[in-house]
């Protein structure tokens, strides 16, 4: 269970990543773009606001960010500032460098590939295909999910069903390591177990957490 040193799975095959917050921080870069969006609509955008948009999709977050700043938008109107914030974050991403990979992540998808398990990305970003060329991580995932590929945003379970069927794995042999409630309630509904990132107080639905994937062994994954 949660903080315990292993955990237990039957026939494990598969682990499932999310990637911001778990591969790397790009949290800041949405975080700034969406700052820079709250600005021109003349209201504060917090880091403390930045919290709720974890796990969320584009459109989902604008909601959040107009109900922050008590403004209504016509669909038209939330659809151009949704496309000005992806336009600000790509320009953010791509100047990420390798070195803002979070400690241990490369050398963990690393060591679990090399125990013969496989890997997938499951995110909701539409920008995740771009951030893994620009940190060099494209080889090290078998299959990409991203916002892109699916209808539904976590909590719904679409993105780690989605991996599992592009793996040809069955739900309950994939793990997915995640950093957002949404995300964790969105492993449990797929019927996989699911490793925390981050907070045991905030993701105590998780089976197991840590604070990063630097604090992870291959070897804490015990097979049964």
């Amino acid at each position: 269970m949660v903080n315990s040193k292993w955990l237990e799975m039957n026939n494990l095959k598969a682990c499932i990543f999310d990637l911001d917050g778990v591969i790397v921080d790009t949290a800041k870069y949405h975080y700034l773009a969406w700052k820079v969006i709250a600005q021109k609509l003349n209201f504060d955008f917090t880091e403390i606001d930045n919290e709720r948009l974890k796990g969320v999709s584009r459109m989902e977050s604008l909601d959040i960010l107009l109900s922050i700043g008590n403004i209504n938008l016509s669909q038209s109107e939330k659809e151009k500032i949704a496309e000005q914030k992806n336009n600000l974050y790509i320009e953010y991403i791509n100047n990420i460098k390798p070195d803002e990979i979070l400690p241990g992540a490369k050398e963990f998808v690393e060591s679990v590939r090399l125990k013969g398990f496989l890997t997938a990305l499951g995110s909701a970003s539409k920008n995740s295909k771009i951030v893994l060329e620009k940190l060099n991580l494209f080889p090290l995932f078998d299959v990409i999910i991203d916002g892109n590929s699916v209808i539904n945003t976590k909590p719904n379970p679409e993105v780690f069903l989605k991996a599992a069927a592009a793996l040809n794995i069955l739900p309950n042999h994939c793990i997915v390591f995640e950093d957002a409630e949404a995300g964790i309630e969105a492993a449990k509904a797929a019927g996989m177990k699911c490793i925390g990132i981050g907070s045991p107080e905030t993701l105590k639905e998780a089976d197991m957490v840590v604070s990063g994937l630097d604090k992870m062994d291959v070897n804490d994954l015990k097979i049964k």
